[in-house]
């Protein structure tokens, strides 16, 4: 695992859970031929190619869960899948919300077209998804969001939802500067019991803010 060149948050011979930068995409596509996948291979325990769980957004940074054995993979997307994966998110917006804390419940379906591609949209027939917000820093605008749900893209169109959408959004957003979406946090609980939990703080480059081992 020496050649794997992003932090290693937590690890053991079935899961791990590293901290992918901004900019990088977790599976390739026409347009990310690079991708994190290419990395995941340091991670080996033998045999099996490690995989990710889940997914962020390529411009996401964060905490990103890995399988490294089939035992892993089964463990993840049953604790995925059954509400077992407890997610915390930090953003910094363009405005704040009205209040310093509160739920946002609106379901979210796919549409697509030939002039912008797809997108997710609010939509009273689409999925159902709930995302929990707290005002973390005003003056810098870091807000936490906690998804009930894990719908595509669900804290980007909740967030412009609410007319605060995510600095540097390219979707949902004016796409000014990078995207401002930090995976901080990730505690999930396997079938055998066994609760993992890590978080990491924002990238660097972020606006000062509250030190996030007060948080």
């Amino acid at each position: 695992m020496n050649d794997f060149p992003f932090p290693i948050l937590y690890q053991s011979r079935d899961v791990a859970i590293i901290d992918k930068p901004a900019g990088l995409a977790v599976h390739p596509g026409p347009k990310t031929p690079h991708s994190l996948e290419d990395h995941l291979p340091a991670l080996s325990m033998g045999g099996f190619v490690p995989v990710a769980a889940h997914r962020l957004d390529r411009d996401t940074s964060g905490c990103l869960a890995i399988a490294r054995s089939r035992r892993g993979a089964k463990w993840l997307s049953a604790a995925f899948s059954e509400g077992r994966a407890e997610k915390v998110y930090w953003t910094v917006l363009t405005a704040l919300p009205a209040q310093p804390t509160g739920l946002i419940d609106a379901p979210l379906a796919k549409v697509s077209s030939a002039a912008k591609g797809w997108r997710m949209v609010v939509d009273a027939k689409g999925k159902p998804a709930r995302t929990h917000w707290l005002v973390l820093d005003a003056a810098t605008r870091l807000v936490e969001f906690r998804p009930e749900t894990g719908r595509t893209h669900q804290i980007r169109v909740h967030a412009a939802h609410i007319d605060c959408p995510i600095a540097g959004d390219p979707v949902y957003g004016d796409g000014a500067g990078p995207m401002r979406l930090h995976a901080h946090s990730l505690a999930i609980t396997l079938p055998d019991g066994q609760r993992i939990a890590v978080s990491c703080a924002p990238p660097a480059d972020w606006p000062a803010g509250p030190d996030p081992g007060n948080q």
